[in-house]
């Protein structure tokens, strides 16, 4: 699948997965006195330390990206901390874990206590939304840093051993569920930098100031998905859907495929990005969520009790594919 748009405008997928997967292999050299206390997840989500025979923790850290320059731009920093929260609360929820707490780090060239307090503003707000706790931080003044504010955060959260779910468990058939995001969340953000660069942020072509579309919050799943765990729905998988878009679904566990029919309707600056960007509809699906922030895959006999469940809060929220033999490959109908 082509990535051309978003290799011009400054990122290459290609270079990064490479790099990862050295910064891996470099980890996995660590040697330990004892036992590893990980439970194997390869590329999942979210990492889970036994913490005892019954129970285990999870663990994710994420940040919010060039989503920051447009904060910057805007001169407006009070949801960038939602995002913070949510890039991470929604990776853990994907093991089956309960988000507990997060922490979070800030790095600025100097410290301005108003944009401090814009930060925190948003970082209290998405505490709030994903039920969690923020016991700690760091604030490093960084005086040479490129860029004048990044943050980032590690959560944590509490998960039955027995009731991990990695995805192992899907089959061919099995349902998958799509629950609308509220925009580009918090992925992608130089390409659409670059594709819209000529467009003033109060532009209103899209119906508000494109800055505030820009900086519409990442949507946080937690409450929902806990809904939908606590549930006699049997979840087969979950997938946050971020930076890869539909194929985050194939770090599930399971050796099977999956078949996208009916995707959910991106929002409009989707298309105003592939437009001005000119990029082909399978490098947004790569790039960009497209309208759908999270998959739930569920057992077949259970579609309507999830939907239900899910529709509470997501009224959008529909069956959007199957899983199939075809392994690993997410197959998408052509819009």
């Amino acid at each position: 699948m082509s990535a051309d748009a978003y290799s011009r405008a400054g990122v290459d997928q290609g270079a990064a997965d490479d790099a990862v997967g050295r910064l891996v292999a470099a980890l996995a050299t660590i040697r330990l006195d004892g036992p590893s206390r990980q439970v194997p997840l390869p590329g999942h989500y979210a990492s889970v330390i036994r913490l005892d025979e019954r129970t285990g923790i999870a663990l994710s850290t994420d940040g919010v990206g060039t989503k920051l320059a447009v904060a910057e731009a805007m001169g407006r920093y009070d949801t960038v901390g939602i995002d913070c929260i949510a890039m991470n609360v929604n990776d853990v929820i994907c093991v089956g874990a309960e988000p507990l707490a997060m922490l979070d780090y800030l790095a600025v060239d100097k410290a301005d206590p108003e944009i401090c307090e814009q930060v925190g503003t948003g970082l209290a707000r998405g505490a709030e939304l994903a039920g969690i706790e923020i016991p700690g931080g760091e604030l490093a003044q960084l005086g040479e840093m490129i860029g004048g504010l990044d943050i980032a955060g590690a959560c944590f959260g509490i998960v039955s051993l027995d009731r991990v779910i990695d995805g192992a468990a899907v089959e061919p058939g099995d349902p998958v569920i799509g629950l609308p995001s509220s925009g580009l969340h918090s992925n992608g953000y130089t390409l659409a930098r670059r594709a819209l660069e000529g467009i003033p942020l109060s532009d209103e072509r899209l119906g508000r100031p494109l800055g505030e579309i820009l900086l519409e919050p990442t949507e946080i799943y937690v409450r929902p998905v806990l809904e939908l765990l606590r549930s006699q729905v049997e979840v087969r998988g979950l997938a946050h859907i971020t930076s890869g878009g539909l194929g985050n679904l194939l770090r599930l566990r399971a050796e099977v495929g999956y078949e996208i029919d009916y995707p959910l309707e991106p929002q409009p600056v989707f298309e105003l990005i592939r437009e001005l960007a000119s990029v082909p509809d399978d490098e947004m699906f790569e790039v960009f969520n497209m309208g759908c922030g999270f998959c739930c895959v569920v057992a077949p006999e259970d579609e309507e009790a999830a939907l239900e469940t899910l529709r509470i809060s997501y009224p959008g929220a529909k069956a959007i594919g199957r899983a199939i033999e075809e392994p690993r490959r997410v197959l998408r109908r052509p819009r």
